[in-house]
């Protein structure tokens, strides 16, 4: 299992600075990739393409940037020209969001998001392979090709959670990046799902990126309590609130990887054997403990 870390992005006017930092960090201190949500701060692969141009090769991902408010020919145009900034590579992670943000604050159609990412694929999958796009959807449309110089392809991942989902990423894409699902649901849900889609489909074993937060502290309580604070909204979304209801935890901070030394590792090493490809660090604690957690993720790659 690869492991990686979750970059965080700032609102002050050095935020490209210090992401690029933490890439600089990530790099020298052994992790395979690093990945960058994208919500409402940072443009994530406009920041990627400029804080990563610099940095040592590690391999940078998304997750994840909206589909609804791009359409997937722009997608794959930003994406193969970041892919060109970045000497490790990009993997795109895209996902629906949510129908609070995709209705309420966007203004776009939720109610079929299945058949929208399939046709959304439909036109994306082959520009993001060098090839040419000619479909007409029912909400999608794509009729057009890009000389974008890249070698390859670039990479593609979903946040899928549910089975339809996970069984199109499995056919569609190179697997699925999670995020508040915890071990048992990976075990026993997301891996045997995905799995066996990508084997009826005649396709290569799935990437499983699993992004969970991490704390190694003596005071377990208290890093509970702070994950719970830290993350409260994604109890909130009825996707997150699936997983965690699946997981059998009250909310976000029981699916936090909490504990010492010995306790962390152990976690960690159980989503291994879960079938998880690449594990990302959220790391959420400040000063001693985030030293300490940063300190034993080094020891892990």
């Amino acid at each position: 299992m690869r492991i990686g870390i979750s970059l965080s992005d700032s609102p002050r006017p050095g935020a490209l600075i210090e992401l690029g930092d933490q890439i600089r960090r990530a790099a020298d201190d052994g992790f395979a990739s690093a990945w960058m949500s994208h919500i409402f701060n940072l443009d994530a692969l406009t920041a990627l393409a400029v804080a990563g141009s610099q940095a040592p090769a590690i391999e940078l991902g998304t997750a994840v940037v909206p589909t609804y408010p791009r359409h997937p020919a722009a997608l794959a145009q930003q994406a193969r020209t970041t892919a060109l900034a970045v000497p490790g590579g990009l993997t795109l992670g895209i996902g629906l969001s949510h129908q609070i943000v995709i209705e309420n604050m966007y203004g776009y159609d939720f109610g079929k998001p299945l058949r929208h990412l399939r046709e959304y694929l439909d036109v994306l999958v082959p520009l993001l392979g060098g090839q040419a796009a000619d479909v007409t959807g029912a909400t999608i449309s794509g009729h057009v090709s890009m000389s974008t110089p890249n070698e390859g392809r670039v990479p593609l991942v979903i946040a899928a959670l549910g089975p339809k989902m996970l069984k199109l990423a499995a056919e569609r894409a190179d697997g699925t990046v999670l995020w508040m699902t915890g071990p048992k649901t990976v075990r026993e849900h997301v891996v045997p799902t995905i799995t066996a889609a990508a084997q009826a489909a005649g396709r290569p074993s799935p990437r499983v990126v699993c992004a969970l937060p991490v704390c190694v502290t003596d005071d377990r309580e208290a890093a509970y309590t702070r994950a719970g604070k830290v993350f409260e909204i994604y109890g909130m979304l009825p996707s997150y609130r699936a997983m965690l209801d699946r997981e059998g935890v009250a909310g976000p901070g029981e699916v936090a990887i909490v504990g010492d030394e010995d306790t962390v590792t152990a976690q960690i090493k159980d989503l291994a054997e879960a079938g998880v490809t690449d594990f990302v660090a959220g790391e959420f604690t400040p000063g001693k403990d985030g030293e300490r957690t940063r300190a034993l993720l080094k020891t892990l790659v």
